[in-house]
């Protein structure tokens, strides 16, 4: 197992002879469990307030934590993330644990990647950025507008302009894509993100996206999505709240917001009992709090959209009765009320203006690529034609 040495980690009561681990955070692993297995008092969590419980059911299977333990094997510290900007840190205090929330420390910048198709978009994406989730979010974001096995032939091109996180020197999260444009056929089919991340094509229509509904036939909304939080230095921090709560009665049918296959079904820590749902382009959503889960939803289940799936309920680290549904695209958790609609938007007036006026540069940018591109095909094929008359001169 990889080992680095964590810097900022180190206090004046670590031995310099502490060290780090990466590790990943294995599906079915709970937040107990890992006090459990490095021997901390399960009242550390116990004694969270319910929000802070109900955060600790964020972490995601697959995820990349640290932990710095002593010369005794002992754990000192450990950092969990919970989504891409916020985390558990554990630390030792004169031998007693603490736990507190924390901003992950990353930073940004923006990239381009524009290529000639060899194989196929995805593998030539990983093989020039060797980054597989680059190619994934691509490929999702054509989704529901491209057909990459038919129209997209050997020769076409493609450029992509996205931001991207780091932590710890590597990838970290999902990047996000900005524009991106990729030949059928030689046919250009730009996508321009706009609007809290949808996509449209130049004339300002919505082009992608997956159309969700609400879960509820009657709608109450009791506490909304939030990431706000301040710095631990200003000694109060707000807790972000990725979901958004439904006042519902115990009993109230809760049904599917958009067609996918269960992935979970049962108790999910502070949450309760919830069932989570993956959908198409790296969607998943959660449904919790509930009072009962239909006997059809286990892992591996097909759901349609609108199909009931469970009643609303108390269960878990709850305030009282109500549903809590949250939506994640690639693990990220976004606001579900800026993604449910019904039908796809068609961007007009000052909005529109503002995305034509992005378009505009994005568009340049990519067309910039694509040129230097071609200058490089060009010369690389110049060179190739010198090399064959030398050889033809010699003989």
């Amino acid at each position: 197992m990889k080992k680095v040495i964590f810097l900022l980690m180190l206090s004046l009561q670590l031995c310099l002879s502490a060290v780090g681990e990466n590790r990943i955070w294995q599906r079915g692993y709970t937040f107990l469990n890992f006090l459990e297995d490095y021997q901390i008092p399960l009242r550390l969590y116990y004694n969270l307030p319910s929000g802070d419980k109900e955060l600790t059911a964020e972490i995601n299977a697959g995820v990349e934590y640290q932990i710095l333990k002593d010369s005794e094997g002992k754990l000192v510290q450990a950092l969990i993330p919970i989504d891409e900007e916020i985390q558990i840190h554990i630390y030792r205090d004169h031998y007693k644990y603490k736990m507190t929330f924390t901003p992950i420390k990353t930073f940004q910048k923006e990239q381009t990647l524009a290529l000639e198709i060899m194989d196929s978009p995805h593998q030539d994406i990983f093989r020039f950025s060797k980054d597989l989730a680059l190619a994934n979010e691509f490929l999702n974001t054509y989704k529901n507008s491209i057909n990459f096995k038919r129209e997209v032939i050997k020769g076409d091109r493609l450029a992509i302009i996205y931001t991207r996180k780091y932590r710890f020197g590597q990838f970290f999260g999902t990047p996000s894509i900005l524009a991106s444009m990729v030949e059928t056929n030689k046919k250009q089919n730009f996508l321009i993100s706009y609007n809290g991340g949808r996509f449209y094509n130049l004339e300002g229509k919505e082009v992608a996206g997956f159309l969700l509904q609400m879960p509820l036939a009657k709608i109450y909304i009791t506490s909304k999505f939030s990431k706000a939080r301040r710095h631990p230095v200003l000694k109060t921090i707000i807790r972000p709240h990725f979901g958004v709560d439904f006042r519902a009665k115990i009993g109230t049918p809760v049904y599917a917001a958009g067609s996918g296959r269960v992935i979970s079904a049962g108790w999910k820590g502070g949450y309760g009992k919830a069932v989570e749902i993956l959908h198409e382009g790296g969607l998943r959503t959660l449904y919790a709090h509930l009072s009962k889960i239909d006997r059809k939803m286990r892992p591996g289940i097909y759901v349609r959209q609108g199909q009931m799936i469970a009643r609303s309920g108390n269960t878990g680290l709850s305030s009282g009765p109500h549903l809590h549904f949250g939506l994640y695209k690639n693990n990220r958790p976004i606001d579900p009320l800026g993604s449910i609609k019904t039908t796809r938007s068609k961007l007009e007036g000052k909005k529109k203006q503002e995305f034509l006026k992005n378009m505009q540069r994005y568009k340049k940018q990519i067309q910039d690529e694509l040129e230097q591109l071609n200058s490089k095909t060009r010369s690389i094929q110049t060179q190739g034609g010198a090399v064959e008359d030398t050889s033809l001169e010699d003989r």
